[in-house]
């Protein structure tokens, strides 16, 4: 796939993530761009899968087309105007935390309540066997403690984010006050267990120092923690829960030591992205599958 070549001088930068940047267009209030810091492949696999996403009904903003301009390879999506995250509203407004991650699990739990193609997408377990096998950091016996642990996972054909955390999670608001809600960030998306796609969001919500949740996060860690219990309580006791050891007579307290090794496992895709070891995650391993 050939990028087309855009000018950066007709946009506006207006964020930034682990992988790169993202602007709107100066004079064109239906454009925004998410531009990578490196990897052309990055880029063009995560066009390729959120055409799919879009086509199959999951609400993401619609794709556009590869660009570059002239150093760096992104993707131009028809912009949701007046958008904000969840992270973001919490952040802005945390005397709604609860509503809004009640909002968000609303979202997931329609999203792994969806059964897609899998002939079209990669599982989730195959994925995290690459990654594994990728990772430089951890030995060979625990990378085989680590892979027996994902085989040994239910297999499912649900939708599943891949990156689900409430920086991913958007949305709208219109003139009667509803909130029109779309993913984003669709580059790891395939389809397996939903508990390989919710330890990001206990990762994200509890795991991270103070400083990095205010940094990405735009909270304190309270705030993110009340996000979690709010979200846990709404997902995980609901009768569309899709895990069926969960539903309305769930203990959270069980949930969370479970959900807790699920993100330990999210410890691959940081190294991946970090290219280096991440021992204050790899630490939710330790005396569960390592």
């Amino acid at each position: 796939m050939e990028p087309l070549l855009i000018d950066l001088n007709d946009y506006i930068r207006t964020g930034e993530g682990a992988n790169g940047a993202s602007y709107n267009h100066k004079t064109d209030p239906s454009i925004m761009l998410k531009l990578y810091f490196r990897n052309f492949e990055a880029a063009e696999k995560e066009l390729e899968l959120a055409q799919k996403v879009y086509n199959i009904g999951i609400p993401t903003p619609e794709p556009g087309d590869l660009v570059t301009d002239g150093k760096q390879v992104g993707i131009r999506f028809r912009r949701i105007d007046g958008k904000k995250s969840y992270s973001r509203a919490c952040g802005d407004d945390p005397e709604h935390t609860e509503d809004y991650a009640r909002e968000f699990a609303e979202m997931c739990l329609r999203l792994h309540n969806t059964h897609i193609d899998t002939t079209q997408f990669e599982n989730v377990k195959v994925r995290l066997y690459n990654m594994l096998d990728a990772n430089p950091y951890f030995s060979a016996e625990q990378k085989q403690k680590i892979r027996d642990f994902i085989a040994a996972a239910p297999d499912t054909d649900t939708a599943i984010h891949g990156d689900l955390q409430f920086g991913n999670g958007i949305f709208v608001t219109d003139k009667s006050s509803v909130h029109r809600k779309y993913f984003i960030d669709l580059g790891d998306f395939c389809y397996g267990y939903p508990l390989f796609d919710l330890g990001m969001v206990y990762l994200c919500c509890c795991l991270n120092d103070e400083a990095w949740t205010q940094e990405i996060n735009h909270m304190s860690n309270a705030t993110a923690r009340r996000f979690w219990d709010a979200f846990a309580a709404e997902y995980f006791l609901s009768p569309a829960c899709p895990i069926k050891e969960f539903g309305p007579q769930s203990d959270l307290a069980e949930v969370e030591k479970t959900v807790r090794i699920y993100a330990g496992l999210k410890t691959l895709i940081i190294e991946r992205d970090t290219h280096c070891p991440m021992p204050q995650f790899r630490a939710m391993l330790e005396g569960t599958i390592l």
